[in-house]
């Protein structure tokens, strides 16, 4: 059984009544922090001092639209984002904000429709935590296999041996310490480098 994830949630928006509803639909169990704000400038600025799981831009903002917020967070961090537009201007926001993976609803819209997307945005920030700690595995196991290579080079121009024979040495080294040949190579570089 997984535990149940809480998402932090950012609301750009400048009516206090969608606000109200939107908070309500938003479970503390399931949602938390939840701030609130109504410019896009603030709006950039907490999205700047803290990571959120998901923003919610409700245009218009009273500094800009809030299209252009949306855009730049789901472009620029690993944020889900739901994007709520005037139904006359949908089609045409939607046609730009979709290229973004921005999740753009039609105003007004109702209860399930926001309940479904905000399920949708959890998904789909699981799947980018997911994937995040996938490619932090990944570019540890480049960083170890070039410091590896880094000390068997080393091994190689100043004990004049072959890469073969680097590799064993390094091999080796690591077996009869009970150490990851990534510390042999470490100790390696530093040995080298005195």
């Amino acid at each position: 059984m997984h535990d149940r994830a809480t998402y932090s949630v950012l609301i750009a928006s400048s009516n206090p009544k969608f606000d109200q509803i939107l908070t309500s639909l938003l479970p503390a169990e399931d949602y938390g922090p939840v701030d609130i704000c109504d410019f896009a400038g603030l709006a950039r600025r907490k999205l700047t001092d803290q990571p959120y799981d998901i923003l919610i831009v409700n245009t218009p903002l009273k500094d800009e639209n809030g299209t252009d917020l949306a855009i730049e967070t789901a472009n620029d961090a690993n944020t889900g984002v739901m994007l709520l537009v005037d139904a006359s201007r949908f089609d045409e926001i939607s046609s730009v904000t979709e290229q973004y993976g921005i999740l753009t609803l039609s105003k007004p819209t109702n209860r399930p429709a926001v309940t479904q997307s905000l399920k949708l945005l959890c998904a789909t920030r699981n799947r980018l935590k997911r994937m995040e700690k996938k490619t932090a595995s990944f570019e540890e196991k480049i960083e170890e296999i070039k410091l590896i290579n880094r000390a068997k080079l080393l091994l190689m121009e100043k004990e004049g041996i072959s890469e073969q024979q680097a590799h064993r040495l390094v091999e080796k080294a690591a077996m009869d310490s009970r150490s990851s040949k990534r510390q042999v190579a470490e100790e390696i570089i530093a040995r080298y480098k005195e």
